[in-house]
């Protein structure tokens, strides 16, 4: 998207880059022609940034969950036609001024009368102004009116007492719909659907009307079927049992229930085991035998077996009371018939209702009625599609400048007194407070770009206090020491909303904070090297001790033991002689350390003498020479790290596309992280009862003289007392 725009841009250079600057309505009636390579950013997520969702859902034209530079200008085209002047969205406030809306074109008077209408539903017909807590309202909005255009029609639609009970009725049927005024109601497509369900039903059951061949047990035979197919396994396991013992008669134990099952139960109480005797046969297996209904019956089957009896048995074998296996497939087949007209049933989400109740309303017919309300509320749409809008102009009023001064520009980022989208809040840790902080989307990503920024960052493990609710934020420190700050440590962070969250640091990414830092770093290097090999040192000769300590005690027993075993076998003790100690295994380590002391004088004296032999306005220019060697390298370093610092690669891994550097220069950086600062009027006591005591008055002088005869002790023996006179 390139354009030789004709208009007159106004740029200033923020954090190394061209920004332009949005400072008319007459910028944002052009920003179209803006050169695409000029904006900051091509695109942004639509969640977790400090800006309303809900407003950035409606800019997501494509609801793929990222604004980009089309669905920006036309958002700005949208909002800036329906305005008398464009310059009030510079100025955005909470409330909306129907003042303010275009009422010459069609849409600019339709938008004009949805927010009168909305005041009007909201008992405020005399406010001039509306707010998006008034336009995103839709509960209170519709719960008064009657139509909302939305073609849903709930019990309320209709002052009939008989309509309203038959809206209940579709609704109870399962597929419902949701009104705008925030209740469950029906459309036209259910309304269609029941009455079909009904007539289908109705039809359905007709045919088997009256049928002997399908109602083999009347009324009942529902009920019957139940029965039957509640015992069909267990009835059918029992015959196959009585077959298999004909088959061998040697394993009618087996197929019976074995003893040693009883008799693991007769220790119990038998009501508790109720559902393992279930599991026994239906009856005593033999060869070729009848299932009795009222003899030898497992007791956990008996009251079944009655049932079966009653309802189904006695009405076709009135006269026996034992059931053979041709009986049993003959009483399934008179089920056959009722089965299948069943497998064919059409319409089944009514049938709850009761088959006199769907009579009554096919017979009553108002499904005409219904799909008129719903017609009538349908008409409504574009009228309350503009309440919709509505909420679209307000939310736009309040919000798109916000979104632009963080997209096209960075302008809330660099700015002194304000916050960009992306700031999630503030951090407060080892006695200072981080202001950049940003919630991580993808940890991965970000572990792959955010190396590129340059910064020292922490990464955190957020919990809400109150919700137990989870985040991740990385938080750029720039200013101050990081001696303190460790994986582990904990912090508390604000967010927007003034919520804390418990932090603790999970990650940390070393980067310089500052110069100064960088100067003190290899000292600082230094001595934690001296400690840890002190450490090490110590360490390791306390290990000795310990185990030199523990090896003669150990010596000292097993010869005590040998002692009294030689004792008593009456035998002399062959003591071994202690070895004299031989002082020329140690000259060598007495002449290395000599050669090293020695060594390390020289050193220093030569130091020391070239240093006297300097002239003395060179004897600090070769103090800070001695300086830079040592803090130079890191100090250039630090420099040029910290003035490439870029926050860029933390955005993009969040899922922007950032087409601009956001440097983040060293006093730019300062503002993000704020030192420890006493208030101005405060007042400071130095007394501090815990502080070590001061030196005696003597011993410091004793200390100074010594320096002092020290130093003249090496200049008188280098020399250069009798140079320069003084003796």
């Amino acid at each position: 998207m390139e354009t030789n725009s004709q208009h007159k841009w106004h740029f200033t250079k923020i954090g190394g880059v061209n920004r332009v600057v949005i400072s008319s309505g007459d910028d944002l009636m052009h920003l179209h022609e803006l050169d695409l390579k000029i904006w900051t950013a091509l695109s942004c997520p639509v969640l977790d940034l400090e800006i309303d969702a809900a407003t950035l859902k409606l800019i997501d034209t494509d609801s793929d969950g990222r604004i980009r530079v089309p669905e920006i200008l036309d958002a700005v085209a949208w909002i800036t036609s329906i305005l008398k002047s464009p310059d009030v969205l510079l100025h955005p406030t909470p409330e909306f001024a129907l003042d303010y809306i275009n009422q010459e074109t069609e849409l600019g008077k339709l938008l004009h009368a949805s927010a009168t209408q909305i005041l009007h539903n909201l008992d405020k017909s005399d406010a001039t102004h509306i707010t998006v807590n008034e336009s995103s309202n839709t509960t209170a909005i519709f719960e008064k009116t009657k139509f909302n255009g939305d073609g849903v029609i709930t019990a309320d639609t209709s002052f009939k007492k008989e309509i309203q009970t038959l809206i209940e009725q579709i609704q109870s049927c399962g597929e419902t719909a949701l009104d705008r005024s925030g209740k469950q109601g029906i459309t036209a497509e259910i309304i269609e659907t029941f009455y079909d369900n009904c007539t289908n039903y109705l039809a359905w059951f007709s045919k088997a009307q009256d049928s002997k061949e399908i109602f083999s047990y009347g009324d009942d035979t529902e009920n019957a079927l139940q029965i039957v197919d509640s015992l069909k396994n267990k009835i059918d396991d029992y015959f196959l049992r009585c077959k298999l013992a004909e088959y061998d008669e040697a394993a009618t134990p087996a197929l019976h229930v074995m003893l040693s099952q009883i008799e693991s139960i007769t220790t119990k109480d038998l009501t508790s085991c109720v559902d393992e005797i279930a599991q026994y046969p239906l009856a005593k297996i033999e060869k070729d035998k009848p299932l009795s209904f009222d003899k030898g019956i497992n007791p956990a089957w008996e009251s079944q077996m009655k049932k079966l009896y009653d309802v189904v048995f006695s009405k076709k074998f009135p006269k026996k009371n034992t059931l053979s296996e041709q009986d049993w497939n003959a009483l399934l087949d008179t089920f056959n018939a009722y089965r299948e007209w069943k497998s064919q049933k059409v319409g089944e989400a009514v049938e709850h209702l009761g088959l006199e109740t769907i009579k009554q309303i096919v017979a009553d017919n108002k499904k005409e009625k219904l799909l008129d309300l719903a017609a009538s509320d349908k008409k409504l749409e574009k009228e309350a599609d503009a309440i919709f809008q509505v909420d679209k102009m307000v939310r736009f009023h309040r919000d798109l400048f916000y979104l632009l001064q963080n997209f096209v520009t960075f302008h809330d980022f660099y700015s002194s007194n304000g916050k960009a989208i992306f700031q999630a809040g503030r951090l407060f840790i080892d006695q200072r407070s981080c202001d950049l902080c940003i919630k991580v989307q993808d940890m991965p990503k970000h572990e792959l770009m955010a190396g590129h920024s340059g910064m020292y960052l922490m990464y955190c493990d957020c919990v809400h206090k109150s919700t137990s609710e989870t985040m991740k934020i990385v938080v750029a420190v720039t200013n101050g020491d990081v001696d303190n700050l460790m994986v582990g440590r904990n912090a508390i962070f604000y967010d927007n909303k003034g919520q804390d969250w418990d932090a603790t640091v999970v990650k940390i990414i070393e980067n310089p904070i500052s110069i100064r830092q960088a100067f003190l770093s290899p000292y600082k290097k230094f001595a934690r090297f001296i400690e840890t090999q002190v450490n090490k040192f110590a360490s390791s000769r306390e290990d000795k001790v310990q185990s030199e300590a523990t090896g003669k005690i150990e010596q000292t027993t097993e010869k005590a033991e040998q002692g009294d075993m030689l004792a008593q076998n009456g035998a002399e003790s062959a003591k071994t002689p202690a070895q004299p100690f031989d002082i020329g295994k140690f000259v060598g380590i007495f002449a290395a350390i000599g050669l090293a002391i020695g060594a390390i004088g020289g050193v220093l004296a030569s130091f020391i003498a070239g240093f006297m032999s300097l002239v003395w306005w060179k004897m600090p220019l070769a103090l800070m020479g001695i300086f830079l060697v040592i803090s130079g390298p890191s100090m250039l370093i630090a420099w040029l790290k910290l003035r490439k610092r870029n926050i860029a690669p933390l955005l993009d891994a969040n899922g922007w596309a950032i087409n601009a550097r956001a440097l983040v220069n060293i006093p730019f950086g300062n503002t993000f992280t704020h030192l420890i600062k006493l208030p101005t009027l405060s007042k400071l006591d130095l007394h501090d009862p815990f502080k070590k005591k001061a030196m005696p008055l003597w011993r410091k002088i004793v200390i100074i003289i010594g320096i002092i005869a020290v130093a003249a002790l090496i200049l008188w023996y280098l020399g250069y007392l009798e140079k320069w006179g003084l003796m």
